[in-house]
């Protein structure tokens, strides 16, 4: 499961688009190997929270608010961050001069030594990718997590020996612009329609989640989603031995759930592995997660108890289906982390019928919102609608529940709160984009959070008839 990999920009020119966290870092790691770095990005300065001193310092050169067509059409090499089109006019010109576009995970793959471990998929990325880094580290051998969870794979690449797994969370957007990547592991969770304001339809979005599986050669593995047909047909012409898990049936080799139990198959031997009730995290896509997770460590030889004692205490990430307080007999949840209509509709299958209020709404990226109306017809009490997809949502919604629109997050909990009896379940899972009235998913949870925190504690004092 080796590969050799080599990076060579010494004295080479190259332009880095996009100066986030994964632009900043790859502007790290191209100068600290000899390139002449132009970091360029079309937000002001004072939109950047990216320490772009450090930048200065190292000796990149910076452009802001317009990229600068010299920039593009001169260098050696463009390294493109996730948020950047690709379809970007001045990206398309340099490519028709013959100048290579790499994103950031092709550079970190190109500059790193230690195998990748690398998941895709709509959704469960971050929770499946955490998983099997913990239980590769619960052996007592090297792993390290990063890519799109948070730490930039050009952050940690250089310096990892071949001993350590880099266990990565890896975007569509990322994987439109690899080159060489190939990845020894590579997982794809799911796939259901999400960033059709970036992709032309769902063939498209489905391309670019089947470019993981791109380079991989027979000695790789590939896992997979055996209940996913979008994931089977993905993988269908990649060379990789197949790994598989399931929720609904045994596999021939894989993981997946008999009788209340987590089994994992491979080489003709079964392994129990824990039971169901043992899973501390909540939901039916975290038993997914987990199975995807095992499949994935029994092929990397971890041992059925260590992914036992991982399973049965880990608690779960900010954002995702995470239990914010009980309050008088009602429960809140902060699942921010549900940005597309799948992720929600699998958060809304974890409850009972009739139990939930459901807080959504955000920026649409056109998404088609009617696969929410069976399972919002079934298990959603009431829904409230926020953001700049509201009216859209409460016409695709209307007739499969009572609902509500509220101004902002703060109305919408006062509103559900105010609906909510013991035994309700008070669901932030919004099917939409954060940016329209928040930086991300993560300032958008952080903010429901602190509003039901200032609920419980005017319930402690008992006033809790509202939160302002």
């Amino acid at each position: 499961m080796s590969n050799q990999r080599t990076l060579n920009v010494r004295g080479k020119k190259v332009t880095v688009v996009g100066l986030a966290r994964s632009g900043a870092a790859a502007c790290r790691l191209l100068v600290s190997q000899g390139a002449l770095v132009t970091g360029s990005d079309h937000r002001p300065a004072a939109k950047i929270q990216t320490d772009l001193e450090d930048l200065k310092r190292k000796g990149v050169i910076l452009e802001f608010r317009r990229h600068q067509p010299d920039a593009f059409l001169q260098a050696d090499l463009i390294v493109v961050s996730p948020g950047v089109d690709t379809n970007l006019s001045l990206l398309q010109e340099a490519r028709s001069r013959g100048v290579r576009v790499w994103s950031e995970v092709e550079l970190a793959f190109r500059a790193c030594q230690a195998p990748f471990a690398a998941i895709t998929g709509t959704n469960g990325k971050s929770t499946t990718t955490t998983l099997l880094g913990l239980m590769v580290k619960h052996t007592g051998r090297k792993a390290i997590v990063a890519g799109n969870i948070g730490t930039a794979l050009c952050d940690v690449a250089l310096g990892l020996s071949k001993e350590c797994w880099l266990v990565a969370e890896i975007s569509s957007f990322q994987l439109e612009t690899i080159d060489t990547f190939r990845p020894q592991m590579a997982l794809l969770l799911n796939v259901t329609p999400d960033h059709l304001d970036r992709y032309p339809d769902l063939a498209g979005y489905l391309a670019a989640k089947a470019r993981i599986f791109l380079n991989q050669m027979p000695e790789d593995v590939a896992v997979l989603n055996a209940d996913d047909p979008l994931t089977m047909e993905a993988a269908a012409r990649g060379k990789a031995r197949k790994i598989f898990f399931s929720l609904r049936q045994p596999v021939t080799e894989g993981a997946f759930v008999q009788e209340g139990t987590f089994w994992l198959r491979l080489g003709g031997k079964e392994q129990a592995i824990c039971h169901l009730a043992e899973l501390k995290i909540q939901g039916t896509h975290n038993t997914e997660n987990a199975l995807a997770a095992i499949a994935a460590a029994g092929m990397l030889g971890v041992p059925p108890h260590s992914m036992r004692e991982i399973l049965k205490h880990f608690p779960g990430l900010e954002h995702r289906l995470e239990t914010v307080a009980e309050i008088a007999g009602v429960r809140y949840l902060n699942d921010s982390k549900g940005t597309n209509v799948g992720a929600t509709v699998k958060s809304l299958e974890s409850f009972p019928a009739g139990r939930v209020i459901l807080i959504a709404g955000g920026l649409d990226k056109g998404a088609d919102f009617r696969t929410l109306v069976p399972v919002v017809k079934e298990r959603v009490k009431e829904t409230i609608l926020i953001g700049q997809a509201r009216e859209k949502l409460q016409v695709t919604l209307r007739g499969a529940c009572p609902i509500q629109v509220a101004a902002n997050l703060d109305e919408a909990v006062e509103a559900a709160q105010a609906l909510a009896v013991p035994g309700d379940v008070v669901l932030l899972s919004p099917a939409c984009a954060s940016f329209d009235m928040f930086r991300d998913f993560e300032e958008r949870g952080k903010v429901f959070k602190a509003m039901v925190g200032r609920l419980r504690d005017r319930e402690r004092s008992g006033d809790a008839r509202g939160i302002r």
